[in-house]
């Protein structure tokens, strides 16, 4: 009976030790939340009020609720809206995270599941392009697409994807299919699949959390791009949302409306949240983890 008690007693007091590590792990995970989620609620607030009240209070809260920013940063001061700028934006943001997913698993089919002749040297080389830096090719391509007349256009923003220029993403995917057990691909080419096949039937629906990644990180990178459609854009009708929020902040005119400009920043986070918030599951896993489990 005494024995009893005394297991009793040692299971409550674990029990109650446990919740009150919980309780402030928890409380600290919460108040560091807050405080790196701050910026972004304040910035929601921003949107809302007087370029007075911007500068004059840290609050997140606006003393009023009001939508003419939004009204008017989306007009904007020139004779297009942001309309334009955002299709512009997707114009060329979804073309190069289509080629990007199709050459880099194109690329990573080859070197995870083939073996060629300076295969080792060939995965050395392109690990190697990792650590070069883009500022490196910048004068080289500007001279390239200056000479074959593609300034102007999105071409040079598209066209290094078809080529599979992005080794992280390559890299990314060789890993995650070399843990893919490559008995799966034997019983499929007994039941006489080709290489062709069992990359589109066998590995790719295992591939859906490290392709989902590659799009999140290929959709965020593009969209908030900034020196490549500086560039090679010039026109004002093909400007992208990067290169319209920096026209928005023209300090010629002495006026700059910082309500307008944080609200159409505001907006411009929306797609890349939304895309992440819709697969979060999916970027978790393939970030995480890879292949299959069993």
């Amino acid at each position: 009976m005494a024995r009893t008690i005394l297991i009793s007693e040692v299971e409550r007091r674990r029990r109650r030790k446990y919740i009150i590590n919980a309780a402030f792990r928890y409380t600290l995970l919460t108040a560091v939340a807050l405080v790196m989620i701050y910026p972004i609620i304040w910035l929601v607030g921003a949107t809302f009020k007087t370029n007075n009240e911007i500068f004059t209070s840290i609050n997140f809260i606006p003393s009023k609720i009001d939508f003419t920013p939004y009204i008017n940063g989306w007009k904007t001061r020139t004779k297009f809206t942001f309309t334009t700028f955002f299709l512009n934006t997707f114009s060329f943001v979804i073309p190069k995270i289509l080629f990007c997913l199709i050459s880099s698993t194109l690329v990573a089919y080859g070197f995870a599941r083939f073996n060629f002749p300076l295969k080792k040297i060939c995965f050395s080389i392109l690990m190697a392009t990792m650590f070069l830096p883009s500022v490196v090719t910048r004068i080289p391509l500007y001279i390239l697409w200056k000479n074959l007349g593609l300034l102007n256009t999105y071409v040079p923003l598209v066209a290094p994807t078809i080529f599979a220029n992005e080794p992280f993403f390559v890299f990314m995917l060789i890993q995650f299919m070399r843990s893919i057990p490559t008995y799966l691909d034997e019983a499929a080419t007994i039941d006489g699949c080709n290489s062709f096949g069992i990359l589109t039937m066998i590995l790719l629906p295992a591939l859906k959390p490290a392709l989902i990644s590659c799009t999140i990180f290929q959709f965020v990178w593009s969209f908030n791009d900034f020196l490549g459609p500086l560039i090679y854009v010039t026109s004002l009708a093909k400007y992208p949302v990067s290169l319209a929020l920096k026209m928005s902040i023209d300090q010629s005119s002495g006026i700059v409306e910082w309500n307008q400009i944080l609200a159409m920043s505001f907006l411009a986070l929306l797609p890349a949240l939304i895309l992440f918030f819709c697969c979060q599951k999916y970027f978790v896993e393939g970030v995480t983890s890879s292949g299959v489990k069993g």
